[in-house]
């Protein structure tokens, strides 16, 4: 069975004084671009079945403007974390029977992944609110662990308006 890793960064963030990497809010263009980011996944046939996602505010807010409602994680180490990290999560809390599982987090390491698992892959630039899709031919629980042949970036998609 192919699956479909979408890899999200979250929206752009505000910076209010006085308030913690972790609890930095989305801000008004963050917003308007993961609502943006929502509806080209929609137009791309996207299907997301689960969702894997930072804890900080910021990858809550993101998910949210996307419109995407499904069964969701919320992850600490996602925050922050390198490809081995987001790894290990997606094999302990996607869903077995998941086609299409997106993790929201932050850069570097959602353009990281993306390329740990297709090592041929290309990512010129990964702003915010930007998604990498990749294609798996390895269950969900082996995701990273085996070298996935089958693996391949099939694009970075940037929603500007």
């Amino acid at each position: 069975m192919s699956r479909t890793l979408v890899l999200m960064r979250h929206g752009k963030s505000g910076y209010p004084a006085g308030v913690g990497d972790h609890e930095r809010p989305l801000a008004e263009r963050g917003q308007r671009e993961a609502a943006l980011a929502g509806r080209w996944m929609g137009d791309e046939g996207l299907q997301i079945d689960a969702v894997v996602c930072s804890t900080a505010t910021r990858t809550r807010q993101t998910l949210e403007r996307t419109g995407i409602d499904v069964p969701t994680v919320y992850v600490d180490d996602v925050y922050g974390g390198a490809p081995d990290e987001i790894l290990e999560a997606l094999r302990v809390h996607a869903p077995p029977d998941a086609q299409t599982v997106m993790v929201v987090g932050h850069s570097p390491g959602m353009p990281a992944t993306a390329l740990t698992l297709d090592a041929d892959g290309h990512i010129d630039r990964f702003p915010t609110s930007a998604y990498a899709v990749v294609t798996l031919g390895t269950p969900w629980d082996r995701v990273g662990l085996d070298v996935d042949a089958d693996a391949r970036l099939v694009g970075v998609r940037i929603p500007r308006e």
